[in-house]
C-alpha cells in the first residue's frame, strides 16, 4: 500500500463508503446491540468514527495553518461526545457519519504540499501529517470489524491488511512482556519476528486474520500453531 496520503484518500474513501452502507441498514435496535468493543454499542463506535474524522481535521488544519489545535479538547470530552452521540436516532447517527467523513476529506484536499511534512501533536504522541491519512484508514476498517455487523478480517483489501500486520508487529517488539512468536503468511515464505527465535511458536495464517488476531478483533480460528498448543496471547493494541 502507498505512503502517499493523496492516494491513501481514495482508499479511506472507498473504506468510507463500505462503512457508510453497513450503517445505512441499522435501525434503532440495531444501534443498541452491542459492539465487539466492551462496554461500547454500535452507536458508540458509530460516534467515536465520526468524532474521530473531526478530530482529524483538527489536526490536519493545525499543520495546514501552523496554528496550534489538539485532536480532542480533553480525553474526558472525547468519551463524553461519544456518550453524548451514542443513544441517537438511526438517521442522525448516518447523517453524522457522512457529515464529518466529508469534513475529513474536504480537510486532506486542502493540505498544500509542504503541510504534509508538519509534525503534530496526536494523543499517541507526534506524528508528521502525511500519517494521518493511513490513521483515519485503519481506524474506519477496524471499527467497521467492530460492529459485529457482517464484516469480517477478510473482507480488508490485502494490502492494507499488510500494512496494518506489519505496522502492529512493528510496534509489539519494543513492547516490554511480549511473547516471542514468528508471524508467517499462508501460502507464501515471508514471515514476522516478535521477540526471540528460539522456541518461539510460528502463528500462521492469512495476513488479514494474522493482523485481527494480533489487535484482538478475531481470526484465530483460520490461524495455526507449530509446535501445537495455545496461541500468545498478545497485548491490547487498539
Amino acid at each position: 500500500m502507498t505512503t502517499d496520503p493523496l492516494l491513501l484518500t481514495g482508499e479511506v474513501d472507498a473504506a468510507t463508503s463500505r462503512l457508510l452502507r453497513a450503517a445505512a441498514t441499522f435501525d434503532e435496535a440495531d444501534l443498541a446491540a452491542g459492539s465487539l468493543l466492551p462496554g461500547w454499542t454500535r452507536g458508540h463506535v458509530l460516534a467515536h468514527l465520526a468524532r474521530n474524522a473531526d478530530g482529524f481535521v483538527n489536526l490536519l488544519t493545525a499543520a495546514r495553518t501552523g496554528e496550534p489545535r489538539p485532536m480532542y479538547d480533553s480525553p474526558a470530552g472525547r468519551v463524553a461526545a461519544i456518550e453524548a452521540g451514542a443513544d441517537r436516532p438511526a438517521a442522525a447517527h448516518l447523517d453524522d457519519l457522512r457529515r464529518s467523513a466529508d469534513r475529513f476529506a474536504d480537510a486532506a484536499a486542502a493540505m498544500p504540499a509542504e503541510a504534509w511534512t508538519v509534525t503534530v501533536e496526536t494523543p499517541g504522541g507526534p506524528r508528521v501529517a502525511a500519517e494521518l491519512v493511513w490513521c483515519r484508514l485503519r481506524e474506519v476498517e477496524v471499527h467497521h470489524l467492530d460492529l459485529a455487523a457482517g464484516h469480517r478480517p477478510a473482507d480488508w483489501p490485502e494490502t492494507f491488511a499488510h500494512r496494518l500486520l506489519h505496522e502492529v508487529a512493528t510496534d509489539l517488539v519494543d513492547r516490554p512482556g511480549v511473547p516471542s512468536m514468528v508471524l508467517r503468511f499462508d501460502g507464501s515464505r515471508h514471515e514476522l519476528l516478535i521477540g526471540e527465535r528460539g522456541g518461539a511458536p510460528v502463528v500462521a495464517g492469512p495476513a488479514p486474520d494474522l493482523a485481527a488476531w494480533l489487535i484482538g478483533r478475531g481470526g484465530a480460528d483460520r490461524l495455526t500453531v507449530t509446535p501445537d498448543g495455545p496461541l500468545p496471547n498478545p497485548p491490547e493494541w487498539m
